[in-house]
This record gives structure tokens, sequence and C-alpha cells, in this order.
């Protein structure tokens, strides 16, 4: 399961920097449900101080200061040099996303209970998204662009269902564009999500059809 992949381009595109690679001790750390809303807003919103993310998440600023550093001492965010002062700090996440080897940190069961709150908290914010991207204006010339799925009804094996993950992910890396390059006049922000998830074989809550539809 990776979180925020960037794009991969073309070869002319300039050169993409190497995702990072989670361990079990990051993963620990950043698997607490404030810490990751604080990088979520870092994420999202851009740069922050201490005071403005506490306003935002309803918390103490205290308890929010030392959240921040728990997420600087690994890395995930950074003070923003040249901006603030001693006592209004500003900081800004690090990096475009990272990758988390769910096979990998689940051997370890401390880090595999980090492995589930991070996932469920990664569903939820993708949700969120989601239903913020359903219920922002759409101009005519976008209408039937988008497009939802949902295929419940697959069985698959493991390597099945590892190869088609794969095979979409280098879909999109394919047509998302340069990150650093103008983009086009008509172009405006978008929203691209997907899972493969397998599923028990008695989930009564588990989807019977096929759905697909444009938005």
């Amino acid at each position: 399961m990776a979180q925020d992949e960037p794009a991969q381009h073309d070869p002319a595109a300039a050169p993409q920097p190497e995702r990072r690679a989670i361990d079990p001790r990051s993963l620990r750390a950043l698997a607490h449900p404030l810490r990751m809303r604080i990088l979520d807003l870092l994420t999202d919103e851009g740069p922050a101080t201490s005071a403005r993310l506490a306003d935002r998440l309803g918390e103490n600023t205290g308890t929010v200061s030392w959240h921040l550093r728990h997420l600087a001492e690994h890395g995930f965010i950074e003070e923003e040099q040249g901006r603030g002062t001693k006592r209004e700090r500003w900081w800004r996440r690090v990096g475009q996303g990272f990758n988390v080897n769910s096979a990998e940190l689940s051997v370890d069961p401390a880090t595999s209970a980090a492995l589930d709150t991070y996932k469920r908290h990664y569903l939820e914010r993708s949700f969120r998204r989601a239903a913020r991207a359903l219920a922002s204006p759409v101009p005519p010339e976008w209408v039937g662009a988008g497009h939802m799925s949902d295929w419940g009804d697959v069985k698959m094996t493991p390597a099945q269902l590892s190869a088609l993950g794969a095979e979409i992910l280098e879909v999109i890396r394919r047509h998302v564009p340069d990150p650093q390059a103008p983009a086009p006049a008509d172009a405006r922000p978008v929203l691209i999500q997907f899972q493969t998830l397998s599923m028990l074989d008695d989930d009564t809550d588990a989807a019977t059809t096929t759905h697909e539809e444009s938005q």
C-alpha cells in the first residue's frame, strides 16, 4: 500500500526524486491520529505554524508543537527557513510522497498495529477527499470527464491482484503531467484514487455487482 504516489513521466521530462520507503520506526512515529492529521494539513494547505494548526485542529498549541517536533525528528516535516521567528516557527512537509510496504511492515506485531492505524486513516482521508471533490461545482466542459468504478464481485489470486495494481499504477504515472511543467490554461486540480484490496469470502457488506459511472 502506498500513500500519495508521485507521478513518473515520459523520458523527456525532468527526473523525479525517489519515493521514501517507510521503515518500522518511522511508521510507528507517524501512526498517531493527530500526527497524521497534522501531516494532512501541511500536505493539502501548505506550510503553517503550530498556532495555525492548533486552531484548525481544535487542539492545544503545546500539544501540536510536541507532535510537530516528533514528525520533524522522523523526517516527515521540516522548519521553513527564513520565515517566522523563534516564537513562531513555520513547518512544511518534506517530499511529495512515500511508500508503505505492507508485506514488510506486518511481520512485527507492534509495527503491524501501527500499519492498521495508518491504513484506516489513509482510507478515511481518501474518502473525505473524494467527498469534497464530488461536492465541488463542475464546469460544463468537465461533466463526464471523471470516472468512478467499484468491482466487488471479482475473485483473484495474490499474484493477479498485485499485477493488476502495478499495471494500474503504471498507467496513472504515464498520464499524470510533470508537476514542474507549466499547466495548460484549461487545466484544474483533479483527484486520482484507486484501491485493490482483498475481502473476506463471507463479508456480507461486499458488493455483488459491478458499478461504473462517469462524473
